[in-house]
């Protein structure tokens, strides 16, 4: 016997506010089917039969190519779709992505002046992709009620949640839809309990910026930042959020001293997360992702749903130029992958363009946080090509064949992560860049020695960040028509941002 809400057949919106409040009842209802079907298995009810409850679709259909000649948002380079045809997607989660959302469906609306069409899918929620934040099933029933769930609830399925489409080698089948995301709704939710458990915070306190770092040293002065913010009443961030959601909320124009909620986790997750808040969303989160282009991948797989407006990377690196001093910045404008992390996904050959949007912006930082412009900017600035690897001891492979292939690509710093985030913010369709600072220099003789480190971290990591910093600022005066570059999306590419 199979329980499920009753289905809802597709009804058609002229207005995106009307097509989003009837995604949002489709999925209201679907959740709150799951949630007291598992409060009755939880009991012990065995009379249930199997669960199911399907997400909201959203569907879209043109016969032409054209667009609405004065069409709002012409210049961006997302908000339509590639030419005639069927469009949908599955949606998860409405009351997350609910500005996301809105402005994706009004610019369907306006490009092409047909209606859109939402209804209950045939795609099932996955039952742990329903539970509530505070909500720990292994904690109330036994393993082998636990083994029953699989027989009540429909379980995770890896087949509708692969990245076929970003990748580019998804084709429907004859007489199927196009898609009109660049993620399914099972594999959107997948990343977003993966976030809660990697950075340790909740999706809904990241913001549409995001800095990665490889170093606690970054952390360390971002919460000092960050913490400085709150307890300034003219500030514009509302919030800050550190790992175990704890909130310090900004102190008031009357005086009031920052209030504070949450409590701290006893041991800090795997990539620990932190968030300046705005309450438009547009401030900045950062996460710490350790070493190596595997975590650099898997943290840039799971925020991508998220759809932020730009990410980059502040970071350490090596110096390959004898000219380059410690505490110099590189602004990557090419990339040598030898991270082996995404050669599946996006093979070699596959350019990874410098985005000129973010380019300008890093720039432009460096100068008005140093003060420095012309020749004095250039003494401490070098743009040039990163190379990433994965092996972290590359100077001690036999015959300098690294070095070799490093020289021959004019790289001037070598780090393990700018590569990955730089080629995934690519496949993704997301802005990225990357500044590092040369923090030693291993081919001339210059390594990390510990006193020699703590006194280059101390006076260079403040300067870095507010660098980091300054550019998301400059990005987020200049609007988002500037930012989402058409760079990032291909001939036949998905209407969603």
């Amino acid at each position: 016997m199979l329980t499920e809400p009753p289905f809802i057949a597709p009804q058609r919106f002229l207005h995106a506010g009307e097509a989003l409040a009837q995604v949002q009842r489709i999925y209201g209802q679907s959740i709150a089917h799951l949630r007291d079907a598992m409060r009755r298995f939880v009991a012990g009810d065995d009379a249930l039969g199997h669960v199911r409850a399907c997400y909201p679709l959203v569907r879209v259909q043109t016969d032409t190519v054209s667009r609405r000649g004065n069409a709002e948002g012409a210049g961006l380079s997302y908000g339509f779709v590639a030419g005639p045809g069927r469009f949908e997607t599955t949606i998860t989660r409405p009351d997350l992505f609910d500005a996301y959302y809105r402005e994706q469906f009004k610019l369907l609306l306006h490009n092409h002046g047909v209606a859109l069409e939402v209804s209950t899918s045939t795609q099932p929620i996955p039952v742990h992709f329903s539970f509530a934040d505070n909500d720990h099933v292994e904690g109330t029933v036994d393993a082998a009620r636990r083994a029953r769930m699989r027989d009540v609830f429909d379980l995770p399925d890896l087949a509708a949640m692969d990245d076929g489409i970003a990748n580019g080698t998804f084709e429907p089948r004859a007489g199927e839809p196009q898609p009109l995301s660049l993620f399914t709704a099972p594999r959107v939710d997948y990343s977003l309990h993966r976030l809660r458990h990697y950075t340790g915070t909740l999706p809904e306190h990241f913001q549409n910026f995001v800095l990665f770092t490889n170093y606690q040293f970054y952390i360390d002065e971002f919460i000092a930042l960050g913490r400085a913010a709150m307890a300034d009443p003219a500030s514009d961030y509302v919030a800050f959020v550190e790992p175990g959601n704890v909130t310090t909320w900004r102190t008031s124009a009357a005086g009031v001293p920052p209030a504070t909620e949450g409590s701290s986790p006893p041991r800090l997750p795997q990539m620990p997360g932190y968030h300046l808040v705005r309450a438009d969303r547009s401030g900045i989160s950062m996460v710490n992702i350790g070493v190596g282009p595997a975590n650099a991948k898997n943290i840039t797989d799971h925020i991508a749903v998220l759809r932020p407006h730009a990410w980059i990377m502040l970071g350490h690196c090596a110096g390959l130029r004898n000219t380059q001093q410690l505490g110099d910045y590189v602004l990557a404008h090419g990339y040598v992958r030898e991270d082996h992390v995404l050669d599946e996904e996006l093979p070699l050959w596959v350019p990874i363009p410098a985005l000129a949007e973010i380019q300008v912006a890093l720039e432009q930082a460096v100068a008005d946080v140093t003060g420095l412009k012309g020749g004095a900017l250039k003494s401490i600035l070098r743009t040039g090509t990163v190379a990433s690897t994965d092996n972290r001891n590359w100077e001690l492979l036999p015959d300098n064949q690294p070095q070799r292939r490093f020289s021959q690509s004019r790289a001037v710093a070598l780090d393990m992560e700018s590569a990955t985030i730089a080629a995934n913010g690519f496949r993704f369709r997301v802005p990225y860049g990357t500044l590092l600072c040369v923090s030693d220099k291993p081919l001339h003789g210059e390594i990390k020695l510990p006193g020699m480190a703590n006194h280059f971290y101390r006076e260079r990591v403040d300067q870095h960040l507010r660098i980091g910093m300054r550019a998301v600022e400059l990005m987020r005066a200049r609007g988002l028509d500037q930012l989402h570059s058409r760079k990032l999306r291909s001939f036949a590419e998905v209407a969603f941002q």
